[in-house]
C-alpha cells in the first residue's frame, strides 16, 4: 500500500478512535470519582455506564479486551470495597 494512502488511512482511523477513548477516559473517571465519593447508591450507575463505554470500546477494537479486563476489574473490585464498608 503506498506510504500517502496508509498515512490518509491511519489519520482517518486517529479521528474515529479520538472520540471513543475520550468518551473512554470520561466514564473512567466519572465512576472513579464516584467510587471515592462512598456513596454506593451514586457510584453503582456511574460505575454501570463506564462498564458499558468499556465494552464498546472493545466491540469497535479502539481497546484491547484484556485491558479493558483489567480496567474493569479494578473499577468493580473498589466498588465491592466501599459496598463491603457500607453493609458493615
Amino acid at each position: 500500500m503506498p506510504a500517502k494512502k496508509a498515512g490518509r488511512r491511519s489519520l482517518k482511523r486517529y479521528r474515529r478512535n479520538g472520540s471513543v477513548r475520550t468518551a473512554t477516559r470520561t466514564a473512567i473517571s466519572k465512576a472513579l470519582r464516584a467510587v471515592e465519593s462512598g456513596d454506593v447508591a451514586v457510584a453503582e450507575p456511574v460505575v454501570k455506564d463506564a462498564i458499558s463505554t468499556l465494552d464498546r470500546a472493545v466491540r469497535k477494537r479502539v481497546l484491547h479486551k484484556n485491558n479493558v479486563a483489567r480496567r474493569k476489574s479494578r473499577i468493580a473490585a473498589k466498588l465491592n470495597r466501599i459496598r463491603g464498608t457500607e453493609s458493615a
